[in-house]
């Protein structure tokens, strides 16, 4: 059950889920053209960063560490893992809070409709609303043009952070679903405005790969939703559970959202759920099976995977200099040879 889950897993998911009425604020949004200016809602922004996964508790220091400079960022995930909610984050974190945070959709511009809409942002402001632009998201920038790229290259600043003489002085944010630095290989992307919005790169790790955060990221779409719809608080049966927790989510955080909501809409979990279960999943049950898989268990199993996974990228990178990988993982040298012994690695492989 789901209230087993914050027992289990401590303050972390209790200070994750623990959100007053006072928050749940709705979103209101302005659109102009392809634009759109928020008034950010304070309603789970925060909790899109608290996790208990090694990846993501990384990707939270960077964007607390970065969130205060004016670095251009460059967010990297599938489809559906929360590059926006990373985005909003930043915002709220940064000095440019007290302003608007605006995204572009990048695969609606054509050259001038681009142009014109970073013609109402130059300099910070937005002509048509008289407001400073305190952030501006560029949500899929691989999908400009060349003439769009060349454009926006032509007013990002050429160093690193904002000067107030620049054409463009609001703080950048960019997000892609692709692998950028293939598209500049390719020559599809210029690879002069790569390097400028790649100022920092924030990878954010699909669903499937942070199983061990999905029942925190059920318990908070379960509270959201039941205050939204009115709907009194659920919990979920262990054979759901165990069903999201093994299934594969080709659609990340956003399909787990969606079945979520369904889940406190129809009131009825077995029928928000059938064509959940009813699809092949290509991934094993980690450690046991989903008929006698506690969720302790289940967590335990997946936050090991995760663990022996990024251990062994980091050993890999390091050239399998444990000294090195200790410090890139941030952890002292004892507890990262604990760590390998934790893991199982091959006498073979620790040379």
């Amino acid at each position: 059950m789901l209230l087993e889950a914050e027992r289990i897993l401590g303050n972390n998911l209790t200070n994750a889920i623990d959100i007053s009425k006072k928050a749940l604020v709705a979103e209101r949004v302005r659109t102009s053209g392809n634009s759109q200016v928020c008034e950010l809602p304070t309603f789970g922004n925060q909790f899109c960063l608290s996790t208990i996964t090694v990846e993501m508790q990384t990707v939270q220091k960077l964007v607390s560490e970065i969130a205060p400079t004016d670095l251009p960022i460059l967010v990297v995930g599938e489809s559906g893992t929360g590059k926006e909610m990373v985005a909003l984050q930043i915002h709220e974190l940064s000095r440019h809070r007290q302003l608007p945070f605006v995204k572009l959709s990048c695969t609606a511009f054509g050259t001038e409709s681009f142009q014109a809409q970073l013609r109402d942002f130059e300099n910070g402001l937005d002509a048509k609303n008289g407001n400073s632009a305190g952030t501006l998201f560029f949500d899929e920038v691989s999908e400009l043009d060349s003439n769009c790229q060349r454009r926006f290259l032509h007013l990002l600043p050429e160093g690193n952070g904002l000067k107030t003489n620049q054409p463009l002085a609001s703080r950048i944010v960019s997000c892609t679903a692709r692998d950028l630095e293939s598209e500049v290989h390719s020559g599809r992307f210029r690879s002069e405005l790569f390097y400028r919005l790649n100022g920092v790169c924030l990878r954010l790790p699909p669903l499937r790969k942070r199983k061990e955060d999905i029942p925190l990221l059920a318990q908070f779409f379960l509270n959201k939703y039941s205050q939204l719809f009115h709907r009194e608080k659920v919990s979920l049966s262990e054979r759901t559970l165990g069903l999201l927790v093994h299934y594969s989510w080709p659609g990340n955080i956003r399909e787990l959202e969606n079945v979520i909501k369904k889940i406190v809409a129809l009131e009825n979990e077995e029928l928000a759920v059938s064509d959940l279960s009813a699809r092949p999943t290509p991934l094993a049950p980690i450690g046991t099976t989903l008929t006698t898989c506690s969720l302790k268990a289940a967590a335990r199993a997946a936050s090991q995977h995760a663990e022996r996974e990024l251990i062994l990228q980091t050993l890999t990178r390091t050239h399998w200099n444990r000294k090195r990988a200790a410090e890139a993982l941030q952890i002292s040298y004892k507890s990262f040879l604990y760590k390998l012994k934790q893991i199982r690695v091959p006498e073979s492989e620790e040379v």
